[in-house]
């Protein structure tokens, strides 16, 4: 293979894939007749694949989509806020048992409703992924990124594996199973952990609440930014100090579908597929994890928090995250997170019993 590249003078797959164009233009030459006719999607592709204002427009697409989640979900977070609430005060009235009164107040409704609160912007996320997806804007967004992922080590084909890692690191990991070079297969199994899944959703909204206030969208946007900046980075950085990735990654042939109008039921059927699991793994994974945490806080009964068996666990924690400025209460955060990123959500929300006034102003403290 490397005598046939030495020869053609570029790499044999782009080679033969360029004369094989070269030979079905010149059949269709032959034999149709008269002009082609200019269509929408010819003309889009002149904008939105221009290599100059291409990656401009495929940012700004992603801004209109963070600004359209932010806006769009806000009140029906509070809504389910409110809700939540008014069954932690009715739980309380109802049951006589302070403790059994306490769990199911702080422990399940106020914890679980701490992290469903964030349910609504992740739907709506994954509604816009799916309204560009369904458009064929998002195979084109593969082929506008592909220069400046070639330049950056990664290969074309990675773009659509770590556009999954948004939604979830594990399928993004299994899509890159379409990519044929082992080494660019290899090395964007690395680089996608680095990309924020709708895990992570929860715990940027809480930041960029708490740190950014009106300003969180941008805030999150930003993340978001960061990770996919970290991501490329680490390729690049895999590309030129371990020999086994060094060189250039395999030629990108993308065929482009046609432009096409979303379907608002296929695209709700995808927001709900990509949804739900965020909203199946609430009432298993993080409810349960939500649960420990009130337990271990709670005990023993009647105790201050400081003196109970998560203040004893955050107290041994502490001196571990205490150079990244975390007092106990973030570093138990922080532990449960490792079952689960909505856990630590959950955790502050049992911790902080989030609500009021008071409250609100010490966590944005802790996080700040």
């Amino acid at each position: 293979m490397s005598r046939v590249k030495e020869i053609l003078g570029e790499d044999p797959e782009t080679f033969f894939a360029e004369k094989r164009y070269e030979y079905i233009t010149k059949i269709l030459s032959r034999v149709l007749k008269g002009a082609k006719p200019l269509t929408l999607t010819d003309l889009l592709d002149k904008v939105l694949l221009n290599r100059y204002i291409g990656i401009p427009v495929f940012l700004t697409f992603w801004w209109i989509l963070f600004r359209f989640t932010f806006d769009v979900s806000a009140p029906l977070s509070d809504l389910i806020d409110t809700f939540f609430g008014w069954l932690g005060e009715a739980s309380r009235s109802m049951i006589a048992d302070e403790q059994l009164a306490s769990f199911i107040a702080d422990g399940v409704f106020g914890g679980l409703g701490g992290v469903l609160v964030f349910l609504p912007p992740i739907f709506f996320l994954f509604f816009g992924l799916s309204l560009l997806e369904d458009s064929g804007y998002l195979a084109r967004a593969a082929f506008v990124v592909d220069k400046v992922m070639y330049k950056l080590g990664l290969h074309g084909k990675s773009f659509i594996p770590m556009l999954i890692g948004f939604g979830c690191n594990i399928p993004g990991v299994m899509a890159t199973r379409t990519i044929d070079s082992e080494k660019d297969r290899i090395l964007t199994i690395l680089v996608n952990p680095l990309m924020s899944c709708s895990a992570r959703l929860p715990v940027y909204l809480l930041i960029g609440g708490a740190v950014l206030g009106p300003y969180a969208a941008a805030g999150t946007y930003a993340m978001y930014v960061l990770g996919i900046a970290l991501a490329v980075g680490m390729a690049l950085l895999f590309r030129r100090t371990i020999p086994y990735f060094r060189g250039r990654p395999s030629p990108f042939i993308l065929e482009l579908p046609m432009y096409s109008r979303p379907k608002v039921r296929d695209t709700l059927i995808h927001m709900w597929e990509r949804g739900s699991l965020f909203l199946r793994k609430a009432g298993t994974i993080i409810l349960a994890g939500i649960i420990v945490v009130w337990i271990l806080s709670s005990y023993p009964w009647g105790a201050p928090i400081e003196e109970s068996y998560l203040g004893i666990l955050g107290r041994f924690l502490e001196p571990i995250f205490r150079p990244l400025g975390f007092d106990w209460r973030g570093a138990v955060a922080l532990f449960f997170g490792f079952i689960a990123k909505e856990i630590v959500v959950g955790s502050f929300a049992v911790i902080f019993g989030l609500g009021e006034e008071s409250e609100i102003e010490e966590i944005q403290r802790v996080i700040r």
